[in-house]
C-alpha cells in the first residue's frame, strides 16, 4: 500500500452502497454493491466512462444524495441515517465541491464569492486566495475572469471552509490543456502539502496516474483498484 496512507485515519468507510433509479425493466443500477475506505490526506481518483457511476458515488460521499441501501460512515458516524438538516450540516462543515460548472455568483467579486463559505472568517478567505494565487483578482467579477481563474475561485471557495473532503467532478473538463494542468497541480498540492483529502472524478487514465489510488468503476461496480507507491506528479502528466 502507498506509504502515505498506511498510518492515516480512515475518514470515510463505504460498505455495499447501492443507488438505483427507475423501476421494473427500465431500472438503472447507478451504483451496485460498492465498498471502499478513504483515508485522510489521500488523493483518490475515481475513474470511469460516462454512465459508470462515478458521479453518483461522488454525490453519495458528499451527502448530496442518499444510498438506497448500504452503509456510509464518516469518522464512525453513519451518514445514510442522518436527516436532511444533519446532512446539510455535514456538507457545510466537512465537504467542498468543485464542479465543471463553476457556480459562481456573477454579482459578487472573487473575494465575496469565496467568503460565502466562510462568513466572518476573513483569515480563511485570505488563505484560500493565497493558496489558489488569486491575489490580483480579488475585486474582479466572474465575467472578468478566464475559465481557469473561475475554477480557481471555485476551489478557493471550497478551501475557505477548511473542509475535510474536497470532491472534484471532472474539474478540468471545461478547461484548455494548460489551465487544466495548473488546476491539477493545485489539487495535488492541497493533498500532498496541505493534507486535504482530495477525490477527483475523471475519465482520463493519464490523470489517474497522479492519484495515490485509483478506483475504476464500470456499470455501477468497482472493476479494479490500483494503489501507487510513487504517483506521477501532476506537472509531468499529459492527457
Amino acid at each position: 500500500m502507498n506509504a502515505r496512507l498506511t498510518s492515516r485515519e480512515v475518514i470515510l468507510k463505504a460498505r455495499d452502497l447501492r443507488k438505483y433509479y427507475g423501476s421494473g425493466e427500465s431500472q438503472v443500477h447507478a451504483l451496485d454493491d460498492v465498498s471502499l475506505d478513504i483515508h485522510s490526506g489521500e488523493l483518490l481518483i475515481i475513474l470511469g466512462s460516462s454512465g459508470s457511476g462515478k458521479t453518483t458515488l461522488l454525490n453519495l460521499l458528499g451527502g448530496m444524495t442518499r444510498p438506497d441501501s448500504g452503509s456510509l460512515l464518516f469518522r464512525g458516524q453513519e451518514l445514510a441515517r442522518r436527516n436532511e438538516k444533519e446532512l446539510t450540516q455535514y456538507r457545510r462543515d466537512h465537504v467542498g465541491f468543485v464542479f465543471q460548472s463553476f457556480n459562481l455568483i456573477p454579482e459578487l467579486t472573487v473575494t465575496e464569492n469565496i467568503a460565502l463559505t466562510a462568513p466572518g472568517d476573513p483569515e480563511a478567505v485570505a488563505e484560500a486566495i493565497r493558496l489558489t494565487e488569486l491575489q490580483d483578482k480579488t475585486k474582479a467579477y466572474p465575467s472578468q475572469l478566464s475559465g481557469g481563474q473561475q475554477q480557481r475561485v471555485s476551489i478557493a471557495r471550497a478551501l475557505a471552509k477548511n473542509c475535510d473532503l474536497l470532491l472534484c467532478d471532472e474539474p478540468t473538463g471545461a478547461l484548455d490543456y494548460e489551465t487544466g494542468r495548473q488546476i491539477l497541480i493545485r489539487l495535488e498540492e492541497l493533498s500532498r502539502i496541505h493534507g486535504r483529502t482530495v477525490i477527483i472524478v475523471t475519465h482520463s487514465r493519464d490523470i489517474a496516474r497522479m492519484g495515490d489510488r485509483t478506483i475504476t468503476l464500470r456499470n455501477g461496480k468497482i472493476l479494479s483498484e490500483e494503489t501507487r507507491p510513487d504517483p506521477v506528479s501532476a506537472r509531468n502528466i499529459e492527457w
